[in-house]
């Protein structure tokens, strides 16, 4: 299982701050297409990834236990 973290709008979006699902084997990319499809989630490829405090790539591959974060882009002045 793993954790899925949401951060600004997406957290509005989904809810939630975070999610406990079954991720592992997928890209992050996969992972991002079915969570905005879902959850009807603005701009994903737009969105920074985390694994386990570390960014990722969109082909990073999730594993057993980790956590993964999404992180829009922040603007302000």
């Amino acid at each position: 299982m793993n954790k899925v973290l949401f951060f600004a709008h997406l957290r509005d979006a989904v809810g939630e701050e975070s999610l406990v699902l079954e991720a592992v084997g997928k890209t992050v990319a996969e992972l991002k297409s079915e969570l905005a499809a879902k959850y009807d989630l603005p701009r994903m490829e737009t969105v920074m990834t985390a694994i386990n405090e570390e960014f990722a790539s969109n082909d990073e591959v999730i594993r057993d236990g980790d956590e993964i974060a999404f992180i829009p882009p922040v603007s302000g002045g």
